[in-house]
């Protein structure tokens, strides 16, 4: 780990590069088993995920609904003992429409795992548009 990184931001980096190799071991490894994902909206994805298998399954299903075309890039992650937020680019195409927006990610963390997270896009009329 470099010097000065956080590590809950190195958490937040595994993350990232996890979902990237659409890696559900690695990503399992990150998250408590009672991991709570909240989306919001109004759209199909929107809900509460409980559990690591839900969360697995709700990841999973956006390179599923999106013909593997869904990325999402870190741009920077903030932590400290207990928390971390982060700042990703998400992009995708499904069914005609196309996203590329700014996601926000707010997370709690307890043990080195994720035990809460809460998705926020910046533009939720494009995301509700998008996955709608």
């Amino acid at each position: 780990m470099s010097a000065g990184v956080h590590p809950n931001q190195a958490l937040a980096r595994e993350l990232f590069a996890a979902f990237g190799r659409r890696d559900p071991v690695a990503l399992g490894a990150l998250f408590s088993d009672d991991v709570v994902w909240r989306v919001g909206g109004a759209n199909p994805m929107a809900g509460e995920y409980l559990g690591r298998r839900a969360v697995l399954r709700f990841l999973a299903s956006t390179a599923r609904l999106t013909g593997g075309t869904y990325r999402s890039e870190l741009l920077y992650a903030l932590a400290d003992e207990q928390h971390v937020v982060m700042v990703y680019r998400a992009r995708g195409e499904r069914e005609g429409r196309t996203i590329d927006i700014v996601q926000v990610l707010l997370c709690e963390v307890r043990g080195g795992c994720f035990v809460e997270v809460t998705a926020l896009p910046t533009d939720q009329a494009a995301f509700d548009a998008f996955w709608g």
